[in-house]
This record gives structure tokens, sequence and C-alpha cells, in this order.
């Protein structure tokens, strides 16, 4: 299998090119920084600088990958913010989320989704539980929660020009990652194992739809 990891310097996307690579998986993983890029050749994957946030770096995603057929492609990229609903979030920090969680995975879809779609693959873009709408509880975190939100539209919205793909927004869970915090309560290797085996299990009617870690539906979005 051909698999691409878009954002795998560390935590769930480095799990992810680990847990592949020791599947027998070709991997293409990307990386913003050289620590993460040798960390990834270090695996054994084929190391691709690339910095999501930066438009100009992803503009230059297709040329990289020409002539690939992708079987698998994940973004993972993303950043948080904290602050909840009493604190309006500056334009620095707003335009810092969006750009790495929102226009990043807009600006690679028109590049990849060809090559998933070429193979009859899947695209997965990894959302968060605090993007489901009926679920929302709290306005912690709100600039995060939102800009996940519009994700999930994103990839909805995209599943329609790409029928040949099966494209879908999954929950990682609570892990314990950087961002996730020690208390979380999902190990990063037991997440990553959840979505895997969730993914094999996709079909053409999953697409465009918004799963926890296990596969299970969100209802209400």
């Amino acid at each position: 299998m051909h698999v691409l990891i878009l954002g795998a310097s560390r935590g769930i996307g480095l799990e992810f090119a680990r847990q592949h690579l020791a599947a027998g998986d070709r991997v293409i993983a990307t990386a913003r920084d050289d620590a993460g890029l040798q960390r990834l050749r270090d695996l054994g994957a084929q190391a691709l600088r690339l910095d999501v946030a930066d438009p100009a770096s992803v503009s230059g995603l297709a040329w990289q990958l020409d002539g690939e057929q992708l079987d698998l492609a994940l973004y993972v990229a993303g950043v948080y913010a904290t602050a909840d609903a009493t604190v309006p979030p500056t334009r620095d920090e707003f335009d810092r989320v969006l750009h790495a969680n929102l226009l990043g995975a807009m600006q690679a879809i028109p590049q990849v989704a060809p090559l998933v779609q070429a193979a009859g693959g899947r695209f997965v873009f990894l959302s968060s539980q605090m993007a489901h709408i009926a679920g929302t509880g709290s306005g912690f975190g709100w600039l995060y929660k939102a800009s996940k939100a519009a994700l999930n539209m994103a990839v909805k919205a995209a599943a329609c020009d790409w029928p040949g793909a099966t494209l879908v927004a999954m929950s990682p869970g609570w892990v314990r990652t950087e961002m996730g915090g020690p208390g979380a309560p999902l190990a990063v290797e037991d997440s990553v194992a959840s979505m895997r085996a969730a993914i094999a299990r996709l079909t053409s009617a999953d697409t465009g739809a918004f799963l926890d870690h296990d596969g299970t539906p969100f209802d209400g979005w």
C-alpha cells in the first residue's frame, strides 16, 4: 500500500508512519523542519519538507508527488488554541490556527485527491471530537473547535468533487500527545491502531462522514 502522511514529524503523524512502515507499506511523510525530516528518514519513510501553514510551501506539493498513486492519504497536521469564548482571538492567532487546520487542508485537497482517486483510495483528515457541534458544552478552545468544524465541512464538500476517492474526517480521540497532554486516556499507539482498523473498513458509502477513531459516526455533527 502507498501511504502519504501530511504532518508526521511527531505524535499521531509519526505513529501513523511507524505503524504503516511496520506493516510493509511504502510511506511518504512530511515535516517542516530538519529534526522531523530526520526522524522520518530514520524510520524508513520518504521524507518531504512541507509547512501546511505556509501557502507557498503547500503550493509545491503536487510536483513533489508527481506520478504517485495513493491508496491512503492522511492530513494529520494541526495546531491548538486554548482560549474560551470570553477572549476574542487576535488576528495572528486566528491566522495561525486556521492556516494549519483548514487552509492547508483545502490547498492540499486539489493536489492530493486526484492521486487518491486514481488508486480508488481513501483520504482521511484528522479532526477532533471538539468539532462535534451537537456535543459542544463549553466555550473552551472555541477557535480550535471552529477550525476543525470548518475542516469537517471542507471534507464533506470536497467529497462531492472527488467521487472516486473516499474522503472522511476522523477524530483520533483524546490522545496522550504534546497537544492532548499527559492526562488523556488514549495512548498514541492505541489511537492510531484504532483509526487504522476503522480506515481499513471504509467504503464509498462513508465518504463525507465525520467519524470517531473507532469508525463510529458522530450524530448531529
